[in-house]
Formats: structure tokens, sequence, C-alpha cells
């Protein structure tokens, strides 16, 4: 595995290189690394307006407040399309490095993911709060949010080699990216609650369309967010065994897969950027 011997042969420069994409993304505004923290916590309450206030969205099965429910599935989600743009466009970006031939170019999209992963910490922490506000305690099953955290890593870069891989090639392929993700927010239930089509009459809906949903790496993610902050009767992860089977096999495929076009296309990024 070239990919993680790099990556892990000097964790600590990965590190710092992580920290130092993170400052410069705002190194050159007035008020720095706030604005990192200010817009995801802008675009909740938006969202929060938006269904709670304005369409009036019912209280959840399990009697949480729908505003606590969404920020509990969109927080891996923020993190998760961010981490995976960035980490498409990081060679691009740093396309000075790809050119020197000393530097260990397969180290950029985990730099991007984990300089991500400040910001997902922070969001993490105010959606804690948002849920203490609320006289809302975190389960005991709330301990898990480091496993999924790390199981949101781990598919995120899984993802990002591939795409990273094509972007320099085929610069478009970002854009579609894009809208991949923005379609995606709304195939994994985090606006709504998949329970609504196990309700339907029809039978596609209620029985096909709701396992083709879970196929989705990400519904494993969104749900295990929401376990770790409402718990619930299946709220640890080995009550879910298929379900993380299914997760890791499709992860490791994922980097795989990445790590093999990554590598046999490495000798050409140079030329095309």
């Amino acid at each position: 595995m070239g990919i993680l011997k790099d990556i892990f042969s000097d964790f600590r420069f990965v590190l710092k290189l992580a920290k130092n994409d993170f400052k410069t993304k705002f190194s050159g505004s007035y008020f720095g690394i706030f604005w990192a923290f200010v817009q995801p916590v802008v675009t909740v309450l938006i969202y929060v307006f938006v269904f709670q206030v304005g369409f009036r969205a019912a209280d959840t099965d399990n009697g949480y407040p729908y505003v606590l429910w969404l920020i509990a599935g969109i927080v891996p989600w923020f993190f998760f399309s961010e981490a995976l743009m960035n980490a498409t466009n990081c060679l691009i970006e740093y396309s000075y490095l790809v050119k020197k031939v000393v530097f260990k170019i397969s180290v950029l999209p985990t730099v991007k993911i984990l300089s991500a992963l400040i910001v997902h910490i922070f969001f993490v922490g105010f959606a804690v709060l948002v849920y203490l506000l609320n006289g809302r305690f975190l389960p005991l099953a709330a301990l898990q949010i480091f496993y999924y955290m790390f199981a949101c890593v781990c598919l995120t870069v899984a993802v990002a080699y591939v795409t990273a891989s094509i972007v320099p090639f085929f610069k478009d392929f970002a854009q579609l990216i894009n809208i991949v993700l923005q379609v995606g927010m709304w195939l994994c239930p985090i606006m709504w609650n998949e329970n609504l089509l196990l309700g339907s009459s029809n039978v596609f809906i209620n029985t096909y369309l709701v396992k083709i949903l879970k196929l989705n790496p990400m519904y494993y993610i969104v749900s295990g967010y929401r376990s770790c902050f409402m718990g619930g009767a299946n709220a640890w992860v080995w009550n879910h065994p298929f379900g993380t089977l299914y997760f890791w096999v499709l992860v490791v495929a994922l980097f795989l897969i990445g790590n093999k076009v990554f590598k046999k296309l490495k000798p050409h990024f140079s030329d095309v950027l």
C-alpha cells in the first residue's frame, strides 16, 4: 500500500501540513479562521429556520425536536462534502508541489481531509452544546462518536484518491462531484426521515427503495452520528453487524481502487498541471 506507507511514515509532517493548510485558507481575511466556524453554523441556522419555522416540521418518532435530529445528521455530511471537494481539487491547488520530484504528493488528499477535520471537531462540539442547551444529555452511546468520525475519515480518503486522480486530466469532473454531493445530501436521509417511506402503500417504496438508500455508505455514518446523539434501543455499533461489514468492505474496495488509480496516473500529473 504505497499511499498508506507515505501517510504513516511521516505522519507528524502530514499533520503539520494539514494545520498550515487550515491557517492558509483564511490567512487573507481580517477575521481569519473565524470564518471557518461561522459558515457551517449559519448554514445550520438557515436549515433550522426553513424546516422548523417555515415548514413547521414535526418532532421525530423518538421524541426529539426536528432541529436536534437535523443537526445530528448534517454534522457528518458537512465534513464529508467539504473534505471530499477540497481533496478532489488538491493536486490543482498544490500544483507547484506536484512538480517537485522530492515531495510525496500522495499525502495531499489526506492533508486536505485532516484540515477539514479541524472544523468538524468544532462542529461536533457545537452540536453537543445545542443538545445541552435544549436539556438533552448525551447517552452513553455518544462514546462511539470517535469511531464514526474515524469511519467517515476513512470513507472520504478512499473516495478522494479516486476523484483527485481524475481531476488533473478532466477538470470538469470536480463540478460533477459537487453536483453529486448536492443530490447525495437529499438521497441520504438528512433532511427527511426514511420512516416516511416505510409508511407508504407502495411496495417498491417501503421495501426496496429503503434498502437502496441504505447502500449509500454515508447512510451508515449519518445513522451512527444520530445514535451517538440520541441513543435508542439499537444505538451501539454491534447492533448493526451487516451494515458495519458492508461499510468497511466497501471502504476497503474503494481505497484499493483509489490506490491503484493514483499510482497509475501519478507519473503524468506534472505533465497535465
